[in-house]
């Protein structure tokens, strides 16, 4: 892929970029409250967007700019592996439709703003509290510096080296999360999601016509297959338990995360919530879209240095200069929207859950705003040092186990909602060796998500994240039977 700057390709990813950093501006007086120094404004809009809304804003940080680079560059690498992200995305909204209105209604009645809230409301414990919010915080981290490579992947193929103009978007999208909160990203995501679906859709209808149709597309990804020796068209008959754990464990831990959840607590009610997980499986079409991009990349006979560089080599190659730089500008606003939001959940659960815990209970609603809005401040200029310092695969790794952590916060903040039978020591217990014995069978297995067991002496590859979660539901369940309640529910 040829990396020279394309200054009309260039123009046009400017021209979108400005549009966006105007919008970020200008979204702290949309729907304007009467005032944003509380954190119920600034970090979740007010609690009051309605269906279309909150569909753009957890699509838009659902689907991110690591998505729309990293699943086709999966499919460009292993083949029908890759698409273990599509049967994801359709378990996990009947897990919202149902489970998602009980916790927004909970955080609604409580005043709740982050898990961590909830999961104290709940069980009264510190410890647990702690656990909770220090996970998603740990867990967020590389999420947010993984849009940082999505977006350093089309800077890269605009012909922009270096950290600078890496480190100049992201000055600019903290700085207009700091002045809007949680409206920033909500207004950016109309504007980045209508711009994505016209790049796919655009793609996958004319790329075919350029590379001899599907049929010619199919062919060529499964001879490059054969060829290199690993991959495939279809998944082999050991493939198939892996690529349902993974699946189903993505999807539990999908909405665990702090920015996730912040577009729930977001939401006006427990109606426009059940709405949208009706609605928003026409981002799943989407994703299932973009995904055969990888096998175009072998049709196109692409030379990558990364299989990361796959889709914005297949825009500079096939397509004119300004569709080339309005795709990547697509891309890369797809980074912002849930970078910001990311930072946001992060940024809540430092106020609620570490600040306000163990600092200054007394703190003010003002105050609370103030600590928020900082710390945002701090967690992206984070994600940008691990980028420039740390090697990339770092982050990938991070990334990784923070897919298995957040996973363990599930039986904490979900069973509560139907129960008062489990208790703060069993959960905290079960948290402890969910987190501590998935990071050890990632590690074992040489840092990968999937790990050998055997049943009846069979072998299975499970994914690691629901052999911990097994665990920790388990010590959980054991450790509430024998020990004695000592703290009755709260709420």
């Amino acid at each position: 892929m040829t990396t020279e700057i394309d200054s009309t390709a260039l123009a046009v990813f400017l021209f979108f970029f400005a549009l966006v950093t105007i919008l970020g501006f200008v979204a702290s007086r949309w729907r304007k409250p009467a005032t944003l120094a509380h954190i119920d404004e600034w970090g979740l809009g007010g609690r009051s967007f309605g269906t279309w809304i909150t569909w753009f804003l957890v699509g838009g940080d659902f689907y991110t700019a690591y998505t729309v680079i990293a699943v086709p560059a999966l499919v460009y690498t292993v083949g029908a592996y890759g698409f273990f992200a599509l049967p994801y995305t359709i378990v996990v909204y009947p897990f919202v439709f149902m489970v998602m209105p009980v916790l927004w209604k909970r955080a609604r009645d409580f005043g709740y703003v982050t898990a961590g809230d909830v999961v104290h409301g709940q069980y009264g414990s510190r410890a647990l509290e702690l656990a909770v919010a220090a996970t998603g915080v740990i867990a967020t981290m590389p999420y947010i510096a993984l849009q940082l490579v999505g977006m350093t992947t089309v800077l890269k193929a605009l012909g922009l080296h270096g950290e600078l103009p890496l480190a100049i978007a992201f000055i600019v999208l903290a700085l207009y999360t700091y002045s809007a909160g949680l409206r920033a990203p909500a207004l950016i995501a109309f504007v980045k999601d209508i711009m994505i679906y016209i790049v796919v859709i655009t793609a996958v209808a004319l790329i075919p016509s350029k590379l001899g149709g599907y049929a010619n597309v199919f062919a060529a990804a499964d001879a490059a297959f054969q060829a290199k020796g690993s991959g495939n068209l279809l998944l082999g008959g050991n493939q198939y338990v892996a690529y349902a754990t993974l699946a189903l464990g993505s999807a539990l831990a999908a909405f665990m995360y702090p920015h996730t959840l912040t577009g729930i607590f977001a939401s006006n009610s427990g109606k426009t919530i059940r709405k949208n997980a009706v609605l928003l499986p026409a981002y799943t079409l989407l994703l299932g879209l973009l995904a055969l991009l990888g096998y175009m990349g072998h049709a196109a006979g692409l030379k990558l240095e990364s299989p990361n560089d796959v889709v914005p080599a297949l825009f500079k190659t096939l397509f004119s200069g300004w569709f080339s730089g309005f795709a990547f500008a697509a891309i890369a606003i797809g980074a912002l929207v849930p970078a910001a939001v990311m930072s946001i959940g992060a940024a809540n659960l430092f106020t609620r859950n570490f600040w306000k815990a163990y600092v200054n209970p007394e703190v003010s609603s003002a105050g609370e705003a103030k600590v928020a809005k900082l710390t945002s401040l701090v967690v992206k200029v984070g994600a940008l040092l691990v980028i420039i310092f740390l090697p990339t695969q770092f982050a990938l790794d991070l990334q990784l186990l923070g897919g298995i952590w957040i996973l363990q916060t599930l039986p904490a903040l979900v069973f509560g909602l139907y129960t008062n039978w489990f208790r703060a020591p069993g959960l905290l217990a079960g948290w402890f060796v969910g987190f501590i014995g998935g990071t050890f069978l990632v590690w074992d297995a040489g840092w990968k998500p999937l790990h050998l067991i055997s049943l009846g002496g069979e072998p299975f590859t499970i994914y690691t994240g629901l052999l911990a979660l097994a665990a920790n539901i388990a010590v959980a369940v054991v450790i509430n039977a024998v020990v004695p309640a000592r703290t009755p529910a709260r709420a």
